[in-house]
């Protein structure tokens, strides 16, 4: 059943935290010199980050020179969905043409914090972490027929370079709940 992102208040600061990549390496939050930063909450087995997973690949490397920092971030229970471990992360990255670091949130502190409801949730946020953002690539979905195109994401992210306000309300994010670790789930806190 595919779920949507609530509303965020936009203003929220990007976590102060640190989380591995699949080769151990740790990468900060918070990039010194990031004019931007896209936190995409994504997994490799769910339809709805998969059937954008190219796209989003494409747009980010157009933005990077730019000043767009990229992150990854897979919070899924990996006991349970084995598909969206290590092997699978690195499987997604060569199929959609990511060059970003893709994360792991094992205890899924960084999702709980954030309020990451599904997969995908795009979150971005300007050059002082100060939330821009939440909310869809664009308005296709596996299903509805309609172009993948990023329009959505792609404003957000060419607005908040140019340190201008990004008009709300937000598309909410649509796609795969994430898979919370017994007693995680958000309703639980």
């Amino acid at each position: 059943m595919a779920v949507e992102s609530p509303h965020t208040l936009i203003g929220y600061g990007l976590p102060e935290k640190s989380l591995a990549d699949g080769n151990g390496e740790s990468h900060a939050l918070r990039q010194p010199g990031a004019k931007a930063t896209l936190v995409a909450f994504v997994c490799n087995h769910c339809p709805y980050v998969r059937h954008i997973e190219q796209a989003v690949g494409e747009m980010v490397k157009t933005f990077a020179p730019q000043g767009l920092v990229t992150l990854a971030v897979v919070s899924n229970d990996l006991d349970a969905y084995p598909d969206d471990d290590v092997e699978g992360m690195k499987d997604q990255m060569s199929r959609a043409g990511w060059d970003f670091p893709y994360l792991l949130d094992r205890d899924q502190t960084v999702a709980l914090e954030m309020g990451a409801a599904c997969t995908p949730d795009f979150f971005l946020f300007d050059s002082d972490f100060t939330l821009t953002y939440r909310g869809a690539f664009d308005t296709s979905s596996p299903k509805n027929g309609n172009p993948v195109t990023g329009e959505l994401l792609s404003e957000a992210i060419t607005l908040t370079l140019e340190g201008s306000s990004v008009p709300q309300p937000h598309r909410p994010a649509l796609g795969c709940g994430i898979k919370w670790l017994p007693g995680n789930e958000p309703e639980a806190h």
